[in-house]
């Protein structure tokens, strides 16, 4: 199929406009329009790029999801190596005096002579790359490994919205820039809630999990990762020259790669001090980690002049700032509950003065890390604090008494709404079950119900329901469905229009399928396929309300056991009811339904809806295992998923030696080629629809 002029043109005007935005946003930090407009410029993009794929460029914004994963990172030889800065570890004044004395020294200048001219940085906490860009395209990103030789990770690298895959304006035939991958400590924080209520691994800090995601072996989970790059450095050059470090940020800059604001010009020993105190001072209103600064000898002529020792350069010298740790005692320790309702154990701690401020709490994460670490009421321990960065206990310096009475117990019930807790399996986080009425989880249980894969109401983000919540319009899902235009359109940026669409999309949410309200609801441990499996199981939220959740275990292993003497007699499965629920989630999701205030929120949104009952086959013996990869024209991959389950089937996300049939529609990926590496029958979509004819 030709391409039009017309979507030529259109993807070209939104590639260069996306990347301009994106500019704005993660290296200007100057946003000209607000998320859901990018969003709709970027989904614009995506849409032509599907039905055009011969549109679809390497350096186009929807190219930064991540590819395949690889099997190992690759060797990378520096073609200039990446050298090391000497630390300066006396952290006061006299540290830039030492340094300022040491350079006019090795220059040999009297104490007549002009001050020397620096060029002075910020020491970025984050992680170091080569980024590798020929005749102004991002050919290779490396790691810095052992100065000689790093990782290719460029795969990786292209995930960063940050870093441009094209210079701007004419660019070099080779341009190696080197800087730093870093997290911004909200978004950091925000990763680790959604790793918390996930139950999965808290990151130490936002160092760590940038080093972490930039070493991923999956592209896509890079992608999922809020990474950020700032420049301050150089390799291997070809067509571009400069005469000062100072001069080569601007020429950069110009070209589109981000260098942060903070950089100057220093002059002389003083001029350094006070750089150092100015930035120690701007240091917690900064929005990422740093552990110091950074003097350069601006000019690369007397760089070159002062040269290296022990593979490190002379002329440069990182002067860091006093360690954010310090010890005090925990004089309890008290919950607090989050927005998903996870509990965590905070220390409560004799006051600390930490990082700038005092300390009187600090976080131990969860159960698991506060046993791990050991820590007890009288203990001494270290508190650390990295600007804004909420305090966390390091560990136990020095034991206290320790009296039985002092070690800590997770509560029975939530502090804030005294539903009961849980502990789900696998997950190192006790949740409170009383999400539909828990004030503290209030917000996100509004978001997850809205979902597109739970109720899919449209419209309603996290800044409206900010509002709904604190104007006292809503405090549970069941809520929504009372909701009017007018009392919409009494909220911030909401006009008639937007307040008529949004109660629009209310009204469509009334309709759903049992799964997906389910879904909704926010169980414990109950994500879409254990969600579909209670719908396949009960039918309706009456009979899931009313269960008896231990006749149901007891139904289970008995069908177990059962089986285990059919298999020994060669005879036909019993169907196990609720296969692939356990007993601990059966009693997770039992104690969210019989919660007194949930059971109630549950009555009044059943009587606002009407859920589909969609007759679902249960999953068969000999049911078959597919994988979807591509578009169909006929039905959108969920549709597909849907009516495979309702045959009976299972879809799986990834293919194996025990898939069935992998269903490869327009653009299928690398999927299709694995299903041809293992000999896996593939269907094309008018073979899939046959199928599913045949039933």
């Amino acid at each position: 199929m030709s391409v039009p002029r017309e979507a030529r043109a259109r993807a070209e005007a939104l590639r260069a406009e996306l990347e301009r935005h994106s500019r704005r946003y993660y290296i200007d930090d100057n946003p000209e329009i607000s998320d859901a407009e990018y969003d709709r410029l970027f989904n614009e993009l995506q849409e032509l790029e599907e039905k055009f794929p011969e549109l679809r460029t390497p350096d186009s914004p929807t190219q930064r999801v991540g590819g395949a994963p690889r099997g190992e990172l690759v060797p990378v030889r520096h073609a200039v190596p990446m050298l090391s800065i000497r630390t300066e570890t006396d952290t006061e004044d006299s540290g830039a005096e030492k340094f300022d004395a040491r350079i006019r020294r090795e220059l040999g200048l009297k104490a007549e002579d002009p001050p020397v001219e620096y060029a002075v940085e910020l020491k970025f906490d984050g992680v170091a790359i080569n980024l590798r860009y020929e005749d102004g395209e991002l050919a290779l990103a490396a790691t810095r490994g052992d100065g000689e030789t790093g990782e290719d990770v460029t795969a990786n690298v292209r995930t960063i919205r940050s870093i441009p895959m094209r210079l701007q304006g004419k660019a070099p035939s080779v341009l190696e820039v080197r800087g730093e991958i870093f997290m911004h400590r909200t978004d950091f924080n925000r990763l680790n809630e959604r790793q918390q209520a996930a139950g999965e691994r808290l990151y130490v800090n936002p160092r760590n999990a940038a080093a972490g995601a930039v070493r991923q072996l999956d592209p896509k989970v890079t992608a999922r990762r809020p990474l950020r790059f700032f420049a301050h450095g150089f390799g291997e050059l070809d067509g571009i020259s400069f005469d000062t470090q100072a001069g080569f940020l601007a020429a950069i800059k110009a070209l589109g790669l981000p260098v942060h604001s903070t950089h100057k010009i220093a002059r002389g020993a003083q001029a350094l001090i006070e750089y150092h105190r100015e930035v120690s001072q701007r240091r917690d209103a900064l929005p990422f980690d740093i552990d110091g600064v950074v003097y350069k000898v601006n000019s690369l002529e007397l760089q070159r002049e002062l040269g290296y020792v022990a593979r490190e350069p002379r002329w440069a010298v990182a002067h860091k700032y006093p360690a954010q740790e310090q010890t005090t005692v925990v004089e309890a320790i008290g919950v607090q509950v989050g927005r998903t309702g996870t509990l965590t154990p905070v220390a409560r701690l004799k006051p600390v003065f930490v990082g700038g401020v005092t300390v009187t709490n600090a976080t131990l994460h969860n159960e698991d890390e506060l046993r791990r670490k050991d820590v007890w009421v009288g203990d001494t321990v270290v508190v650390r604090r990295a600007g804004d960065v909420i305090p966390e206990v390091v560990g136990v310096r020095e034991k206290g008494p320790r009296a039985p009475s002092d070690r800590f117990e997770m509560p029975k019930a939530c502090p804030v709404c005294g539903s009961p807790v849980v502990r789900v399996p696998g997950e190192a986080a006790t949740r409170c079950t009383g999400g539909l009425y828990c004030k503290a989880q209030r917000k996100q249980t509004l978001l997850h119900f809205a979902g597109r894969r739970a109720m899919d109401i449209e419209g309603l983000g996290e800044k409206l329901v900010d509002q709904l919540v604190e104007k006292s319009l809503v405090a549970n899902p069941a809520d929504l469905y009372k909701l009017d235009a007018a009392a919409l359109e009494s909220l911030e940026r909401m006009g008639e229009k937007s307040a008529q669409n949004l109660v629009a999309e209310i009204e469509k949410s009334r309709r759903t399928e049992l799964h997906r309200f389910i879904y909704a609801l926010g169980i414990p441990g109950v994500g879409e396929e254990v969600a579909k499996i209670l719908a396949r199981h009960f039918g309706s939220v009456k009979a899931l309300a009313e269960a008896d959740w231990p006749k149901l275990a007891a139904d289970k292993e008995a069908a177990r056991k059962e089986n285990a003497q059919r298999k020994k007699r060669g005879e036909r499965a019993l169907e196990v009811p609720l296969e692939g629920i356990g007993p601990e989630l059966m009693d997770s999701i039992q104690k969210f339904l019989r919660e007194p205030h949930n059971h109630e929120v549950i009555g009044r949104l059943t009587g606002y809806l009407s859920l589909k009952k969609i007759p679902v086959k249960p999953v068969i013996q000999g049911g078959k295992t597919f994988v979807l990869t591509g578009s169909l024209e006929s039905m959108t991959r969920d549709e597909a998923q849907a009516r495979l389950e309702g045959l009976g089937h299972k879809v799986a996300g990834s293919v194996s030696k025990k898939t069935d049939y992998v269903v490869a529609g327009a653009d299928a990926g690398t999927k299709l080629d694995k299903a041809k590496d293992l000999g896996v029958a593939v269907l094309d979509e008018a073979q899939f629809l046959e199928f599913l004819r045949k039933g």
